[in-house]
């Protein structure tokens, strides 16, 4: 049974899926504009740090205002209405809550979520990609060990790069390379907070910075974002990263096979089985024709001289040479989406994408020159980008990885473009999120 008819039968059946979401940023709004309009959803309750903002947030989404509880989450159980609290682990204690969606983007604070939901017996989807990539394989095999379904966000990239990987598997095609297009120029490493406004303004109808959170944006252009959710890919599909993390080649759509092939066969890649980030602009700056700046892709390999007959007799964007051919989706819908994932978990006990193993990190790396007692703040901030790097070379190096690098001193200076070690911070030993990293490198490392 489709998963649409599942949710209509629940909805007869009075025994709607329960959600509760964390964050009510962009994601969770274009989340809430969709659930409230589907049959068998029931989004039991909303938890943020601003209760103001949420209110507006729903307004905004087209949610009435009488949808809305103030009494308590037994009310809006009991009603069918939601419940905004600023207490994250009272939403996730409510009774009759199915299926936790963070959507908060903060590492540590995602991490925490997915351990008190496990423990309360709640589904996860894991729309923080920060967390995953920091700690996602010990999450995802905490909450299978507990029965329960820890998922990846069907509509954010990553799970859509993770299923066309699994579309090219079980037709039987070797995956030579998986990944997504951005807007992406070498000097955008260097970009922070105060500098990344003049560079939204040239492609994005934006008049005023405040209603933006500029360092979010940041991250999507200084290639932390990229680096976040390719190794999230690599995790949740046994790809591997290339030897020196993204290099962000040109490519329209059309070229992907061609481009995102081996450098053997004529390509950029240092390998096959891996993954790419492809710009939409020339290393001049020049707009790439038929880009592919808010697509996902995946290049496969005919194995077959047969095969590669057919690339060609269905147009399956084959590069020269005939022998490799792309598959690609030209955007994404982002929380929209959404809701495929919170059906599949509660429904089928199926995550759409999930981290099996330790394949690729995301590794702090210097911005500009930095001084012993500088402060690191994080990801899009003015310190540090995050670059994509095998797993077992960060290990080996000792690199620190880009979920930890933020509100902790350094212990020395270190020079621009150098990748921070462990040893070049100060970090609680106590906290939460550092003790799950460790035990996560403990259980998937190589041993």
């Amino acid at each position: 049974m489709t998963l649409a008819r599942q949710l209509a039968r629940r909805a007869e059946d009075g025994r709607p899926v329960r959600v509760g979401l964390i964050g009510c940023g962009k994601f969770g709004s274009m989340y809430l504009t969709q659930a409230r309009l589907t049959p068998g959803i029931h989004v039991l309750g909303i938890a943020d740090v601003d209760p103001v903002r949420a209110k507006a947030t729903l307004a905004r989404a087209g949610w009435p205002a009488e949808q809305t509880e103030t009494g308590s989450f037994a009310d809006a159980l009991a009603s069918g209405r939601t419940f905004l609290t600023e207490d994250v682990l009272q939403l996730i204690a409510a009774d009759g809550l199915d299926v936790l969606v963070d959507a908060t983007g903060d590492p540590g604070a995602g991490i925490a979520h997915a351990l008190a939901a496990i423990k309360n017996g709640r589904h996860i989807v894991m729309v923080n990609v920060e967390a995953d990539v920091l700690a996602g394989p010990l999450l995802a095999k905490q909450a299978a060990d507990a029965g329960l379904v820890y998922s990846m966000a069907w509509g954010d990239q990553p799970a859509l790069i993770a299923d066309h990987v699994d579309w090219a598997r079980t037709c039987g095609f070797k995956v030579v390379c998986a990944g997504k297009g951005t807007r992406y120029l070498p000097r955008y490493h260097q970009l922070t907070p105060d500098t990344v406004w003049d560079t939204l303004r040239e492609y994005l109808d934006l008049k005023d910075p405040s209603q933006i959170n500029l360092k979010m944006f940041n991250s999507f252009l200084d290639g932390t974002k990229s680096g976040v959710e390719m190794s999230a890919v690599c995790n949740a599909t046994g790809l591997t990263p290339q030897d020196d993390g993204l290099a962000f080649p040109p490519a329209s759509r059309f070229a992907l096979s061609n481009v995102c092939k081996p450098s053997a066969n004529g390509g950029t890649l240092t390998r096959s089985g891996t993954t790419e980030v492809v710009s939409s602009l020339t290393r001049d700056g020049k707009d790439v024709p038929h880009h592919l700046a808010m697509g996902t892709f995946v290049v496969i390999e005919a194995e077959t001289d047969y095969a590669a007959q057919c690339f060609r007799e269905y147009h399956m964007l084959e590069d020269d040479s005939g022998r490799f051919a792309a598959l690609y989706r030209p955007t994404h819908m982002i929380g929209m989406e959404l809701g495929l994932s919170i059906a599949s978990a509660v429904l089928r006990g199926e995550p759409t994408g999930a981290p099996v193993g330790f394949h690729s990190d995301v590794v702090a790396t210097a911005k500009k020159a930095l001084k012993a007692g500088e402060i690191l703040d994080g990801e899009g901030g003015f310190t540090v980008w995050g670059k994509q790097c095998p797993a077992n070379v960060s290990l080996e190096k000792g690199y620190l990885p880009l979920g930890l690098a933020s509100h902790v001193p350094l212990t020395r200076d270190v020079a621009e473009g150098q990748i921070l070690t462990w040893d070049d911070v100060r970090i609680d030993p106590a906290d939460t999120a550092y003790k799950i990293r460790r035990q996560m490198e403990a259980m998937f490392g190589p041993h």
